[in-house]
């Protein structure tokens, strides 16, 4: 089945005649930087690492990141934390007041969130009983403004990965644009959609330095797209938003994949261990969810008493008892083995 999506047709009209501001490191791209005086963009003269204006392209992380996962990057939007990013597909494709999104819960709540920040109406479609998502439901849910629909695989805070048929399927139904948040894909045994990309113009997918990467504090999202849906995003993303600190330690640490891929392993290892001991050991646990992610959801007798008797044990976890189908449910993430062993205790000592 060959898709017949159209981009110019999703975006926005004011976007379309809006020209992407240029700044004066767009301006001059000469690569014997060293070599010169800049005096073109109003900054500090005195040296200390930081006086200039970072790179509005993100040139260097781009490379790396590029290298990591095989994809152009031309292919590639980096943003001020994931959530940037999000919010820029939201500005650039969803007219306020007129467009609609499509979101599966229990998932991500900023979704929801920036939905209502830009004036856009959330339609929610629920996960089945296994929370995996409902082709024809939410098919039947879209109309001719029905822009985006958001898919969390691995979910949050299920912590399943969703169907590839299911998603394939929803690529070629759905009319609008697929956005899939990929944030914790590396704990994952799926394979990321990136290598589809070409297949499917309409898929966009989200990942993030936050979680396998351990670069939360930094603040650093990533956008895989075609050509021409970065491009857009582009124009009008704003001209510095990912600050030279970011780039720098992303740079650091993005040299180090040996690393990473260890501590990737450890964090799966400690979860399936802490799956095995809170299925057994724990009388009061009553389902421990299979996960793809760096946490787990647990249902519990009672979410809310057991979350303030954890607190008082010095162990925070997530109460989501209030989500969609989560009703006594705690999302606990996966520690370094010494917390999970405090966890454990804690669970285990609680009456």
């Amino acid at each position: 089945m060959k898709s017949n999506f159209n981009l110019n047709n999703l975006i926005r009209e004011n976007i379309k005649s809006i020209k992407a501001y240029s700044s004066a490191r767009d301006e001059y791209k000469d690569a014997n930087v060293s070599e010169m005086i800049f005096l073109d963009a109003n900054e500090n003269p005195f040296e200390n690492g930081v006086n200039r204006y970072p790179d509005p392209n993100q040139n260097n992380v781009k490379q790396l990141l590029s290298e990591i996962k095989g994809i152009d990057k031309r292919n590639l939007l980096l943003g001020n934390g994931s959530d940037e990013v999000l919010d820029l597909i939201f500005r650039a494709f969803c007219e306020p007041k007129e467009d609609n999104i499509i979101t599966l819960p229990p998932t991500y709540g900023m979704y929801s969130v920036l939905a209502n920040i830009n004036a856009v109406e959330n339609k929610t479609v629920l996960l089945d009983e296994d929370f995996q998502p409902q082709v024809k439901q939410i098919i039947g849910a879209a109309d001719k403004n029905s822009k985006i629909l958001f898919l969390c695989s691995p979910n949050n805070p299920t912590g399943n990965s969703f169907s590839e048929a299911i998603i394939r399927e929803l690529l070629l139904k759905f009319k609008g644009l697929v956005v899939l948040d990929e944030a914790y894909i590396d704990f994952s045994a799926e394979e990321s959609w990136l290598k589809n990309l070409e297949k499917h113009p309409n898929l966009i997918i989200i990942q993030t330095l936050s979680k396998a990467y351990g670069l939360a504090g930094i603040r650093l999202g990533a956008c895989y797209a075609s050509r021409e849906i970065i491009a857009v995003l582009n124009t009008i993303k704003p001209p510095y938003n990912v600050n030279e600190l970011t780039q720098q330690r992303a740079i650091k640490r993005l040299q180090v994949m040996d690393v990473i891929q260890n501590e990737v392993a450890q964090l799966v290892s400690e979860r399936k261990r802490l799956h095995k001991e809170l299925e057994c050991c724990v009388s009061y646990i009553e389902k421990v969810y299979p996960s793809d992610g760096n946490f787990l959801l647990i249902k519990v007798d009672d979410a809310t008493k057991r979350y303030n008797q954890l607190v008082t044990a010095g162990v925070v976890v997530r109460n989501r008892t209030t989500e969609a189908l989560c009703k006594n449910c705690l999302r606990i993430s996966v520690g370094i083995c010494e917390e999970n062993q405090i966890l454990l205790r804690a669970l285990k000592s609680i009456q």
